[in-house]
C-alpha cells in the first residue's frame, strides 16, 4: 500500500510515466546510506526496538499525507519527500528483521523459517493491493494514505513481543563507517554471496515492475487503479505459492542450481507477460513472476543466514538488500523511461532478452554458485 498509493497519486496527478520513474531515482539516493546505516545499527543496537521506531515513522508519514490530501494541500514534492523518508525507514528495519530469524529458530529450520516468513509477508502483499484498490476506487487516494497509516500501526508494537534476544551475541564496536566497511569486506570475500547478488541485480535492473505497475496496467491492459491492484495482488499471490513451493525444495542440496533454474523460469514468464493483452492472462503471468522470484529470494536469504556469524548478520543482510533495492530503483527508472519511449510491451520483452544474457553469464562464470550445497 505504501508503494502503490504514492505511485498512483503521482500518475493520476501528473499523467507522466516518467514521474513514476523518478520514484526509483529518489529511493536510490536515500536507500544506499540508509541501508548501510541500518545494517550497522542492527549489529549494534536492539533489533526489536529498531524495527518499532522505523515502522512508527512510516505510519506517521502516511498519516501526514492523508491530512494534506484531505485539505487539498498535497503536492508532488511532498509525495516525493514521503517516498524518500519511508524508503529509508523501510530499509533501516529490514536487516534487523532478518537478523532476528536465526535467534528464533534452530539452524536446521532456517530455510523453512525464511520461506514461511516470506510467504506471510506476501499474504500482506496480496491483501494490501486489494485493500488499496477498494479504498482508492470507493473513497479516493487520500483515504488510501490514511488506510496505509492505520494498517501499519501494529508493526510498531509487534516486534516488542517477539520472545528472542534483541541484540547480537557480540555487538559490533567502532565507528559506523568502520562497521560498514567490515561488513562490505566480509561480503566481498564471500565465495557465494557476490555472485547471487549480481544475478539478482542483472535481472531486476532490466525487468523491475512492482513500482511501475500503474504504467504497466495502463500500457498493457489500458487499466487504472483497479487493474493496478489486481496485478499487485496476483504477483503477491504467486509469491506466496512460490514461497511455500520452496518448502518442498528444502531438502534439495544443490541450492545454487535451484536459484539458476528458478531464474530461467522467471525469464521465460517475463516474455509471456510482455506478450499478453488481456488482464486475466497478465495476472497469471505476473503471478508466475512472483512465484519464481520467491524461490530465489528464499535461497539467497537462507544462504546469508547460514554462512554469516551473528555479529555480522545485520550488515551482510544490509548488503543483500542494498543490491536488491539499488537494482529495484534503477529498474524503476529503466522501466519508466523505456515504457514512455517504446511502450510497456516492448519494455518487458527487452527485459526478457537482457535477463537471459545475464543469467547465462552468471551460470557460466560463477562456479561456487553451481557447487553450493546445503544441507
Amino acid at each position: 500500500m505504501r508503494i502503490l498509493a504514492a505511485a498512483q497519486w503521482l500518475l493520476d496527478t501528473t499523467g507522466s510515466a516518467a514521474q513514476l520513474g523518478l520514484i526509483g531515482a529518489v529511493q536510490l539516493v536515500v536507500q544506499i546510506p540508509a541501508l548501510l546505516y541500518g545494517g550497522t545499527l542492527a549489529d549494534h543496537l536492539d533489533r526489536k526496538r529498531l524495527m518499532a521506531v522505523a515502522n512508527g515513522t512510516t505510519a506517521l508519514v502516511f498519516a501526514a499525507l492523508a491530512l494534506l490530501a484531505g485539505s487539498g494541500a498535497l503536492s508532488s514534492w511532498q509525495v516525493f519527500l514521503a517516498i524518500a523518508i519511508t524508503a529509508a525507514t523501510h530499509v533501516v528495519s529490514t536487516p534487523a528483521r532478518a537478523a532476528l530469524v536465526p535467534a528464533v529458530v534452530p539452524e536446521r529450520h532456517v530455510m523453512l523459517a525464511v520461506t514461511t516468513d516470506t510467504a506471510t509477508q506476501n499474504v500482506g502483499s496480496v491483501v494490501g493491493p486489494l485493500l488499496f484498490a477498494i479504498v482508492a476506487e470507493v473513497f479516493g487516494l487520500g483515504a488510501a494514505f490514511a488506510a496505509t497509516a492505520v494498517v501499519g500501526l501494529p508493526s510498531v508494537l509487534l516486534p516488542m513481543v517477539v520472545r528472542a534476544r534483541g541484540r547480537a551475541e557480540e555487538a559490533s564496536t567502532g565507528t559506523t563507517l568502520r562497521r560498514a566497511w567490515e561488513g562490505f569486506r566480509f561480503v566481498l570475500r564471500h565465495p557465494i554471496l557476490p555472485g547471487l547478488f549480481l544475478l539478482d541485480t542483472g535481472l531486476t535492473v532490466v525487468s523491475f515492475y512492482r513500482e511501475t505497475l500503474p504504467v504497466l496496467a495502463r500500457g498493457l491492459f489500458r487499466g487504472g487503479a483497479g487493474a493496478t491492484g489486481v496485478l499487485g495482488a496476483a504477483n503477491s499471490a504467486g509469491a506466496i505459492v512460490g514461497s511455500f513451493g520452496a518448502l518442498f525444495f528444502a531438502g534439495y542440496r544443490a541450492k545454487g542450481m535451484l536459484v539458476l533454474y528458478a531464474t530461467l523460469a522467471y525469464v521465460l514468464i517475463l516474455f509471456g507477460f510482455g506478450s499478453v493483452t488481456t488482464l486475466w492472462l497478465g495476472a497469471i503471468m505476473i503471478a508466475g513472476l512472483g512465484g519464481s522470484d520467491a524461490v530465489t529470494v528464499a535461497v539467497r536469504q537462507t544462504t546469508v543466514q547460514l554462512t554469516t556469524p551473528d555479529h555480522m548478520r545485520g550488515r551482510a543482510f544490509a548488503f543483500l538488500v542494498l543490491s536488491a533495492q539499488t537494482a529495484n530503483n534503477v529498474g524503476t527508472v529503466w522501466v519508466g523511461f523505456w515504457a514512455a519511449a517504446i511502450g510497456a510491451p516492448n519494455t518487458m520483452l527487452l527485459g526478457g532478452v537482457l535477463s537471459t544474457i545475464a543469467t547465462l553469464v552468471i551460470w557460466r562464470l560463477w562456479r561456487p554458485i553451481r557447487e553450493y550445497r546445503y544441507p
